[in-house]
């Protein structure tokens, strides 16, 4: 049976809402399957999730959720171009090994993707380094700098940067502070005061060096 809640957790909805009834989804480390069972349940997706922690694929399994044992950096080569609608990987990107090719592979496998991740560019961040000369703890970067899962801390502006480079097209673009709650701060300078960022991503055409795609949003300071 499908254990799906009526609501998503905060970190959730937003890629929820962007979902298309119906649609092939493979959600890369997929978790205890919150989302999946989600939207099999209110979208009527056809999903499947990439976990390599047995007991959340244990939990997967138990609450009906398509689940298979893979490693995000490595098998992403078993799946076909096309065989999905959309990848999503939620909170995830920073704790791959090869961010750029996790994207090329995630836009291989559909037309569309869904990435969210943590802003080391946050101003507490800054203030944290400017002042300590420590690696921040936060509410959103939460390991000290020896036990943290995170190998790849980048900043909005990074995450743009690298999608120009390799002509990814940014198709949406939501920040929020660390309870998920836009405010205008945020809308002016997300770089500075956003904490996490959920990115739409489509394929797109490889810019001239040096050259930004159209669609690029800058995000500095």
């Amino acid at each position: 049976m499908n254990d799906a809640p009526l609501t998503l957790r905060a970190d959730l909805q937003p890629i929820a809402d962007l979902v298309q009834r119906g649609a092939r989804v493979l959600d890369l480390g997929c978790g205890t399957g919150d989302l999946l069972a989600w939207l099999q349940a209110h979208r009527g997706v056809n999903g499947y999730g990439l976990e390599i922690d047995h007991d959340k694929i244990t939990a997967c399994v138990k609450r009906g959720v398509n689940v298979i044992e893979r490693n995000i950096d490595e098998d992403l080569c078993d799946f076909e171009s096309d065989s999905f609608d959309l990848v999503v990987m939620t909170a995830t990107l920073q704790a791959v090994h090869h961010p750029d090719r996790v994207l090329a592979e995630m836009l291989r496998i559909a037309p569309e993707g869904i990435v969210t991740f943590p802003n080391f560019g946050h101003w507490r961040c800054r203030l944290f380094l400017a002042t300590r000369g420590r690696m921040p703890v936060s509410g959103h970067l939460p390991h000290s700098w020896y036990d943290t899962p995170n190998i790849h801390l980048c900043t909005f502006a990074d995450f743009e940067a690298l999608c120009a480079e390799r002509g990814l097209e940014i198709t949406r673009r939501l920040v929020v502070d660390g309870h998920y709650h836009p405010h205008g701060l945020i809308n002016r300078w997300p770089n500075l005061f956003g904490s996490i960022a959920v990115y739409g991503l489509a394929r797109g055409s490889a810019a001239p060096p040096g050259q930004k795609p159209a669609q690029q949003t800058e995000t500095t300071p």
